[in-house]
Order: C-alpha cells, then sequence, then structure tokens
C-alpha cells in the first residue's frame, strides 16, 4: 500500500519538474532554434539590416542568396570601417532608435562593451558546439562567423619566388625599399595587432628598421591588396588571406604565403544581434544560416566550426602556430592607446584614404 501511495507523488513531481524545465527553456535567451521555426517567425518581420565591417561585396552575395533562400526576408546592408560604424550603433543605442539588427564587425572590443552595457541578445544558433571557445562568448552574446589570418601576401608577377618573404625580418630586405604596404597601425585594430606581435618578438629596434626601408601605408586591407596587385607594392605582412584570395580569383596578380618562423595573428570576425533590433528573428534566421556547414564551405575563409573544412587546400586554422589572443588584446583599453599613439609617431596620421568596397 505504501509503494502504490507514494507513486503517485513521484509521477506528480516528475510532471511538476518536467514542465517547470519546460518553461525555462522556453524562455532561455541563448536556445538554439530551428531555421524553419525561425523562417516562420522572420516572414512576419519582412526583413533586417545588417551592418558590416569590411568590404560589402561578399555580403551583398550573401545577402542575395539568403533572399532567394528565404522568400519574403529581405536582407538590407551597410558595409564600412567598423570603427567608424559603431559609433553609428552608439548613437543609435543613446538616442533608444536602433536601425540595425545584426552586426558583423572586427572590433570585437565593441561586442565586449556592448555585452556590459546589456545590449546584446543571447542566442546560440545550431552548431554552436562545434565552436571553440575562443570563438564565442560563452553566454552566446556573440558569436565569430569567420575566423581571419594575416598571412603574407605578394606579387607574383613582381616577386621571385625566392624572394617570397617568410618572416616578419625579410621585409626589412633592401630589395623591397619602397614597396612593402600595410595599414595604418593606429587607425586599423587587426594591423595594430599584427605590428604588436612583431614587435613583441623583435623588439621596438624592428619599428625603427622597418621605417629606414621606407613603407607605405593605406588605410584598409582591400587597398593594401589592390596597391599589391597593381604592381603599386610588392609586399606585405598585414593582408587578409581571404581578401587576398578573392581579389586573386578576380584575375588580380595576387599570392599568398604562410610565415615559417613567426606565429601567425588569427582574430574572429564576430557577429551579435541587439535585444533592442527591429527584426530579432530575421536576424537569428540569418546568422543561423550563415553559420551552417554548408554557407560556412562557401565563405571562402577559415570557418570557427571544427566540422568544415578549410579552403583553397589550407590546414585547420589552430593547427598553425597561431597567435590567438585579439580579444584580451582590444579589451586592453590602456595599452590600445597607448600601442597607437606610439605607433602613429612612427606612421603619421592617416593620408591615403583607402575604401573597403
Amino acid at each position: 500500500m505504501r509503494r502504490n501511495q507514494r507513486a503517485p507523488m513521484a509521477a506528480g513531481f516528475s510532471f511538476l519538474a518536467l514542465a517547470i524545465a519546460g518553461l525555462f527553456s522556453c524562455f532561455s535567451p541563448a536556445r538554439a532554434q530551428s531555421l524553419d521555426a525561425l523562417y516562420d517567425k522572420a516572414k512576419t518581420e519582412g526583413g533586417l539590416l545588417l551592418y558590416s565591417g569590411g568590404p560589402t561585396a561578399p555580403w551583398d552575395a550573401a545577402a542575395k542568396e539568403f533572399s532567394v533562400r528565404y522568400p519574403g526576408v529581405k536582407v538590407s546592408v551597410t558595409g564600412g570601417f567598423s570603427n567608424v560604424l559603431d559609433k553609428k550603433i552608439d548613437a543609435q543605442l543613446a538616442a533608444g532608435k536602433l536601425e540595425v539588427d545584426l552586426v558583423m564587425f572586427q572590433t570585437l572590443q565593441d561586442f565586449v562593451r556592448w555585452k556590459q552595457q546589456g545590449a546584446l541578445l543571447e542566442f546560440k544558433p545550431q552548431g554552436s558546439d562545434k565552436i571553440d571557445p575562443s570563438f564565442k562568448d560563452r553566454s552566446g552574446a556573440y558569436v565569430a562567423i569567420q575566423i581571419n589570418a594575416h598571412t603574407y601576401a605578394y606579387n607574383p608577377n613582381l616577386v621571385k619566388p625566392e624572394d617570397v618573404p617568410r618572416s616578419a625580418l625579410d621585409f626589412l630586405n633592401p630589395h623591397f625599399k619602397g614597396k612593402v604596404v600595410s595599414c595604418y597601425p593606429a587607425d586599423d585594430d587587426a594591423t595594430l595587432y599584427v605590428f604588436y606581435n612583431i614587435v613583441q618578438k623583435y623588439g621596438w629596434s624592428y619599428m625603427d628598421r622597418y621605417m629606414a626601408n621606407q613603407p607605405n601605408f593605406i588605410q584598409g586591407h582591400l587597398g593594401v591588396v589592390r596597391s599589391i596587385a597593381a604592381g603599386e607594392n610588392l609586399v606585405t605582412f598585414d593582408t587578409v588571406a581571404s581578401i587576398s584570395m578573392d581579389q586573386k580569383n578576380l584575375g588580380l596578380a595576387q599570392a599568398v604565403a604562410f610565415p615559417e618562423s613567426d606565429p601567425l595573428p588569427i582574430w574572429p570576425f564576430t557577429a551579435a544581434i541587439f535585444k533592442s533590433a527591429p527584426h530579432p528573428n530575421a536576424a537569428k534566421l540569418f546568422l543561423s544560416w550563415y553559420l551552417t556547414p554548408a554557407e560556412q564551405a562557401k565563405a571562402g575563409n577559415w570557418s570557427p566550426r571544427s566540422d568544415v573544412p578549410a579552403p583553397y587546400g589550407w590546414n585547420p586554422i589552430l593547427s598553425y602556430k597561431v597567435v590567438n589572443t585579439y580579444r584580451a588584446f582590444l579589451t586592453n583599453t590602456k595599452q590600445l592607446e597607448e600601442l597607437r599613439k606610439r605607433f602613429e609617431a612612427y606612421t603619421g596620421p592617416v593620408k591615403n584614404v583607402g575604401g573597403v568596397r
């Protein structure tokens, strides 16, 4: 009798526990949702606005493909420099009139700051468990969508195979005097990260020797790549590998090389959705779709997902000797400002204004 009396209580307790667990799972802000479920909700919103740092062409193409796959959900893309667009977002947030839904930037410190302000929506797309912890926020506030690496780039029509740089020291070769190019390190955080890691290994005397070789500086990595393709410059240690390969695929003179003795600087191109986004479900759908293995395999870059092969016959990104401290680097505000001032003393302020398209 006692066993029979306790059984209904246990069953009732189990039912109550499951009901509570189900209730919490329904309201879990970071819970993964299926693409079909998100599409049903996104269709009622009609579209989304995406801010993208860097060249806009790849995102325009992705937006077009997405809208074909999900009719009725239009993606509008606004491109530009991350450190310009972030200020527009800050102004929108301050005014309480947010226009953008989804952001994809290189300025990882913005995502850390926006999370601290409570401005970001916690959301974990399907497959988040395949992404290395260094490439995502633990609670789902932001996540990498691509992994960029700063390989070397050169003009294969003008640089002999035996002269292709294999370490940072090779860019000091008098043969390249006046023909080495990079972004302004004080202006571009990813470039600052590259320069910083070089002086960490070789000391600040490297910069004296580098400047003695009369390097050139331009705003934006697309400008760096195009100047090499045009023969205006010959080499750089400051390309983003995928941008160089995009230009090579367009038929421009471009080749990349991996450092043999120096670590390879890598950083995540990161995305996030805002809590007050006008079209949150459309943003969730686009982010989830873009992070699927099928779409990641088309990106022409390293995926943050461990189950997506690297492009162009490259190795998995974490199999290289990498420096993967971008988040810590960008959130050390005092050091960042000191480095910007010190490097600007070498290069001077921005003069060669480049573009991102």
